[in-house]
C-alpha cells in the first residue's frame, strides 16, 4: 500500500511540475543549442530499482563527446564549475539543478519516483558494500536523503548510508519534508560539486589497496 501511495503522489506531482517547467525547458534547450554544438538532451545508463539499468535524462551541461572518449572508471572529478567540460549554460543549469528537469519524465514514466537514492552509474555498482544494497529495493529518486545531508560533498559511504537508511524508512509524509528541505539546499546551492571527502574512486582504490595487502600478508 505504501509503495502504491508513492507511485500516486509520484505521477501528480511530476506531471504538475513537468507542465509548469515545460517553458524552462524549451529556453534552457534553446541556450544549449546555440551554446555549444551537440545534443540538447543527455542520456546515460543508469542503475534503477532491482539493480535493473535505465536510461536517465539530462540537460547536457558539458561539452560534447563520443561515449568511446568517456571511461567512468578514470573521468576527472569536478571540483567546481570552472571545469573545462562544462559548458557556459551548464555552469547556470548545474548551479540551479535545473540540469536535471527532464528527470521528471523519468518519474512519470515509472523509472524514477520523486525521492530516492540518486540512480548510480554501472561503474559504481561494484563498489556498493552488501550492508547498503537495501537502496535498490526503492526507485531511485529526483532528490534523496543523501542530497539534503551535503549533496556530492557527502563521502560514498555516507551517502550509500544516507540511501539505506531512506529505503528502511521511506514514507509519503518523510518525501514531503525532503521535498522542501531540498529546495532549500538548491536555493543555496550547496553540495553542488564533491568536496573533499572520499568519492566512489578513492574508496574502490582504498578498498583494492587494503585487499593487495592483506593477501600479502596472508602469503
Amino acid at each position: 500500500m505504501k509503495a502504491q501511495v508513492k507511485r500516486l503522489f509520484d505521477i501528480v506531482l511530476s506531471s504538475v511540475a513537468l507542465f509548469f517547467f515545460f517553458p524552462f525547458i524549451l529556453l534552457a534547450a534553446l541556450w544549449i543549442r546555440l551554446d555549444t554544438p551537440g545534443p540538447v538532451i543527455f542520456k546515460q545508463h543508469r542503475i534503477g530499482k532491482d539493480c535493473k539499468p535505465f536510461k536517465v535524462l539530462k540537460l547536457r551541461t558539458m561539452i560534447d563527446r563520443p561515449s568511446s572518449d568517456i571511461d567512468q572508471n578514470n573521468e576527472k572529478v569536478i571540483a567546481n564549475g570552472e571545469d573545462p567540460r562544462i559548458t557556459r549554460s551548464g555552469r547556470f543549469l548545474r548551479s540551479t539543478s535545473l540540469d536535471e528537469l527532464p528527470q521528471l519524465w523519468n518519474i512519470v514514466r515509472g523509472d524514477m519516483s520523486i525521492v530516492g537514492p540518486r540512480p548510480i552509474i554501472p561503474e559504481q555498482l561494484e563498489v556498493v558494500p552488501p550492508e547498503f544494497k537495501s537502496r535498490f529495493h526503492v526507485l531511485p529518486g529526483l532528490t534523496g536523503l543523501a542530497q539534503v545531508r551535503g549533496r556530492r560533498s557527502l563521502g560514498w559511504l555516507d551517502q550509500l548510508k544516507a540511501d539505506a537508511e531512506y529505503a528502511k524508512n521511506y514514507n509519503i509524509f518523510y518525501d514531503i519534508v525532503i521535498i522542501f528541505k531540498t529546495i532549500i539546499v538548491v536555493a543555496k546551492g550547496s553540495g553542488i560539486y564533491g568536496g573533499e571527502s572520499e568519492n566512489w574512486r578513492a574508496y574502490r582504490e582504498r578498498v583494492k589497496t587494503q585487499s593487495s595487502k592483506s593477501n600479502i600478508g596472508g602469503d
